[in-house]
Parts: C-alpha cells; structure tokens; sequence
C-alpha cells in the first residue's frame, strides 16, 4: 500500500501539468485566432468581401483592422458576437446563396455606431442631425469603404 501512494500523488501531479500546458495552449490559440479573424486579410479571404478589403486598404481608416469597426470591443461581447456572424459567413458561403452586396443586419449597425462613437468623441458633441439619422454611416457610409464608381458617373441615389 505505500507504493501506491506516490504512485498517485505523481498522476495527480502529472494531470495538473498536463492540463495547465492544454490550457496555456488553448488559451494563446484562441488569442492568436482572434487577432488572425479580425484582420483584412482573413476578411478579404471570402471573394464577396474582396471590394470591402481593397476600398478599406485604400481609406483614411486603413490602419484598424476590420473588427476594430465591425465587432464588439468588450471581449464577453465580441466572443459571442463574432460567433454568431462567423457562422453565418460560413453557412452562407458555402451552403446558401449570398447576396451580391452585403447589408448590415440591425445588431452589426449597432456595433458599428457604437464603434464610431468610441473613436470620434468630439465629433459627437457637434452632430445635430443624430435624431432624425441616427446612425454615423447615415452620412458616412462611404468613408470606410469607398465608392469604386467614379465621382463623374455617380447617380444622386448612389450617394
């Protein structure tokens, strides 16, 4: 009986190395995954995103990596968040039938606004149309992701 003992005083030792390492290893490709999924280059990986990529590499806001406009900041927030469209990217891209322009649903609108509004603080002080249009891309839509139609062909409607 006093074999035994240290026999499984070393597993137990063994387990918790075994899974702290796992967790260690868990824990940094997660982090890792995150960063490489909030980039253009992953963005740009789906060819319907591909005028999206070029027109951002191209604005003023080339600089922040998509989901630094398109997702959460807070990480409980963005977990979920990125989840849940990640998923539908990849049903629809595969399975389903994605659409020739891509329109943000209500929550991404919402994420995004509130996005705009953490980075252009004084601007929001001096905006007195938020009523009647609430959101930033009401009248910015095309400073992320500009036009690729020329300015000369431009129809009023296209903005």
């Amino acid at each position: 009986m006093s074999e035994e003992a240290p026999r499984n005083g070393r597993t137990g030792l063994r387990l918790i190395v075994v899974g702290a390492t796992l967790g260690v290893v868990l824990a940094a490709g997660a982090g890792f995954g995150m960063k490489v999924t909030d980039r253009r280059p992953f963005c740009a990986s789906c060819h319907i995103m591909q005028e999206a990529a070029l027109t951002h590499k191209a604005s003023t806001h080339a600089k922040l990596a998509c989901n630094e406009c398109h997702a959460p900041q807070n990480l409980a927030a963005k977990l979920p968040f990125k989840a849940v469209a990640g998923a539908k990217d990849v049903y629809m891209n595969t399975l389903g039938r994605p659409d020739d322009v891509i329109h943000s649903g209500q929550s991404t609108k919402d994420v995004v606004n509130a996005n705009c509004k953490a980075c252009h603080t004084m601007t929001n002080t001096q905006v007195a149309s938020m009523d009647s249009k609430p959101y930033c891309v009401d009248c910015h839509r095309n400073v992320q992701h500009m036009r690729m139609t020329p300015i000369s062909t431009r129809k009023v409607a296209d903005g």
